[in-house]
């Protein structure tokens, strides 16, 4: 027998319109999906300060940044993971397919609804890696250094973002008759669609779970302990090889029971489109790993050593 999902709502409270003379400001609803990514990013910021501020993981070497710069980093995450996501999520997933194009055609101004739903993690990754090259360039910090310690952080925010997911009811998995499938069909989950359940009556594999599982806290340990046990801060690149192959591995195994995206069902192979963008995220992650072990420890970053 199928579980029934939760019946949870998608959004936690509503902030009341604010009513300024004949002018109203909201409502502003609060969803699960936004506080995914506020407290993954704070936890996330917190948790990177407390890697520069232990010094016995950068074997007496200065760590590669200090905290009053992983501050000012924050804001620029931020916007990599929101822009980037957002416009990976139109070029990946919406540009291929004729009816999304037209549908953007007859409302350009989709684009910018995010609220909407509509984010890709691989076009979030994109845009943190940009964040990281601006920032890293402009405070004269090491690239990789610096993406081993955003590395270090990133499964605290995927985990709470495919517990989102799950409380949304939305990327859910294939039809499954394995004693905890569910049914993703709950009174908000057909009120937020129009009155449907567009996964179905089917059972289906709780995905979103086994994601925020393996991609958010098993590579969030297997992480930390390459940066707690196996020295891997003072290899530079190493923690940012590791965490693409992590992620990459995980999710393409995951693909094989998450449903694909809606127009992408067919692809080659039996591929699918997180198989397709996480395979080059393995390549390049081994090489990272290849490259930061062939060379030296790094030492105290150098005044004049380039970015």
């Amino acid at each position: 027998m199928a579980l029934s999902f939760p019946n949870i709502r998608p959004d936690i409270f509503t902030i009341p319109a604010l009513h300024v003379g004949s002018f109203t400001l909201g409502p502003f609803p609060i969803r699960w999906y936004a506080m995914a990514y506020i407290v993954g990013i704070l936890l996330g910021w917190r948790y990177a300060v407390s890697l520069v501020k232990t010094p016995k993981l950068w074997g007496g070497a200065a760590p590669t940044a200090t905290p009053l710069q992983l501050d000012d980093l924050v804001l620029w995450l931020t916007l990599g993971v929101i822009v980037g996501g957002r416009t990976g999520y139109i070029l990946f997933y919406m540009l291929p397919l004729a009816s999304a194009r037209a549908s953007l055609a007859a409302d350009p101004l989709e684009l910018f609804r995010v609220w909407h739903g509509g984010m890709s993690f691989h076009g979030g990754a994109i845009g943190v890696a940009l964040a990281i090259f601006l920032f890293g360039r402009t405070q004269k910090i090491p690239l990789l250094g610096l993406g081993d310690i955003v590395a270090a952080c990133a499964p605290i925010g995927l985990m709470f973002g495919r517990l989102a997911n799950f409380i949304n009811g939305e990327l859910w998995g294939r039809v499954s008759h394995v004693p905890w499938a569910m049914v993703f069909c709950s009174p908000h989950i057909a009120t937020y669609a129009d009155g449907t359940c567009v996964a179905g009556p089917l059972p289906r594999h709780p995905s979103q779970l086994y994601e925020a599982a393996l991609e958010g806290l098993v590579l969030f340990l297997i992480l930390r302990a390459a940066t707690h046990m196996g020295g891997w801060l003072r290899r530079r690149g190493s923690v940012v090889g590791l965490f693409l192959v992590g992620y990459g591995a995980f999710r393409i195994s995951l693909e094989n029971v998450r449903m694909p995206d809606e127009g992408f069902q067919h692809l080659p192979l039996g591929l699918t489109m997180g198989m397709m963008l996480s395979t080059p995220m393995v390549l390049v992650g081994l090489w990272l790993i290849w490259r930061a072990f062939k060379g030296p420890l790094a030492t105290a970053p150098d005044a004049h050593e380039p970015a």
